[in-house]
């Protein structure tokens, strides 16, 4: 299975005194986030599902991705707000539904949880060593069999400005 950790877009900014769930995307940040997904599509990229973080900015960011037609399914999870675990995540919404290993799922969300994921998928610990920007996307591959914590590989890193 191919999990495709993708940050969401431009925000607006903390300070303009709106709920941090409430955030959404500027013009800039959903013209460049659009960019992404089209580029995306260019490269042949189609997720069987897109998992979004119930958060404002990460919904739209996942609306665009479906409006580029980059998936046909959209849910969203609890999971993927800026307080989730990967491990509930594994045991409570992934394991469950038992995915086939050709499967291609797209999680949208924030920093520094998706990064703090894609480490303990690849390390089984948090190192504070990846970045992920607004717009960019890490790609990981979970091993066919056992538990994917520490044992994934990762195949994908892009800044967005390399898919502009």
């Amino acid at each position: 299975m191919e999990l495709y950790l993708i940050r969401h877009g431009i925000a607006e900014d903390k300070e303009l005194g709106i709920k941090d769930e409430e955030r959404s995307l500027t013009k800039e940040g959903r013209q460049k986030t659009e960019k992404v997904a089209q580029k995306l599509v260019k490269l042949g990229l189609n997720f069987d599902l897109i998992l979004t973080s119930p958060l404002v900015r990460a919904r739209q960011t996942a609306e665009i991705l479906i409006a580029e037609k980059l998936s046909s399914q959209l849910e969203e999870s609890s999971h993927l707000a800026p307080d989730g675990q990967i491990s509930s995540w594994l045991k409570d919404w992934l394991e469950p539904r038992n995915y086939s290993q050709n499967t291609q799922l797209a999680l949208v969300g924030h920093e520094p949880n998706l990064s703090n994921w894609a480490e303990i998928l690849l390390w089984g610990e948090v190192k504070a060593s990846l970045v992920l920007k607004k717009a960019g996307m890490i790609g990981i591959k979970l091993p066919e069999t056992g538990s994917p914590l520490g044992r994934s590989q990762m195949f994908w890193l892009t800044p967005p400005k390399y898919l502009l």
